[in-house]
């Protein structure tokens, strides 16, 4: 279809504008394929991700570069060092965990001053939310056959989806934005949570240095 493309690739540069200037480690969880990853890698001393799909891993490990290091387990459950991380991101992951559980964990992999990022689906919350709904499908409506064309007079990928796209999990939100940011900010005092545009929010925390 020349109006299906991927909304998670067109977030890519938000998340990555998050991570703080300097960083040297940064995990990525639920990183599937490993795109965040390698497009952090150039930046990034090492990078981690965490993925409970073996088939996503093995697709990362296939084009990931050496500074990655990939992790398979579930994000409730994982082992992984407590404040060792300049930034934890997540795109399109933390609405299939359990937020007010899930939260606290990835904060706990965070140094002092470190961010958490993550970009992720909220329920519909119509009527409030019906303006940037229907912003929504006419942007999605109205880019999608530009990058088709995009995609077929040149080499670029124009937010095609990734070839791993159908086998990757699919979850609606349980929450809307403003139910996200009043869970989340139960736990984590200070974040904050916004609504994008296409049908995703981004929820944002800085972890205390005292």
């Amino acid at each position: 279809m020349l109006t299906d493309w991927d909304h998670n690739a067109w977030y890519h540069r938000l998340l990555l504008r998050q991570v703080p200037s300097g960083a040297r480690r940064v995990l990525d969880v639920g990183c599937g394929a490993g795109t965040l990853q390698t497009r952090l890698a150039p930046t990034v001393r090492q990078v981690d991700g965490v993925d409970r799909s073996t088939a996503m891993l093995e697709s990362a490990a296939r084009r990931v570069p050496p500074n990655v290091m990939l992790h398979h387990g579930d994000a409730m459950d994982v082992d992984l060092p407590a404040g060792a991380y300049d930034a934890v991101l997540s795109l399109s992951a933390l609405h299939h965990l359990p937020l007010e559980k899930a939260l606290p964990r990835m904060a706990s992999w965070l140094r002092p001053g470190g961010v958490l990022a993550a970009v992720a689906l909220p329920r519909v919350d119509l009527p409030r939310e019906l303006p940037v709904e229907v912003a929504a499908s006419a942007v999605h409506h109205g880019l999608g056959p530009l990058f088709a064309g995009v995609r077929r007079t040149t080499s670029r990928s124009a937010f095609a989806h990734e070839a791993t796209h159908d086998a990757m999990p699919v979850a609606d939100g349980a929450l809307c934005t403003r139910e996200v940011r009043e869970h989340a900010a139960a736990v984590l005092p200070g974040v904050r949570v916004r609504r994008l545009l296409l049908w995703r929010y981004l929820l944002t925390w800085t972890k205390p240095v005292n």
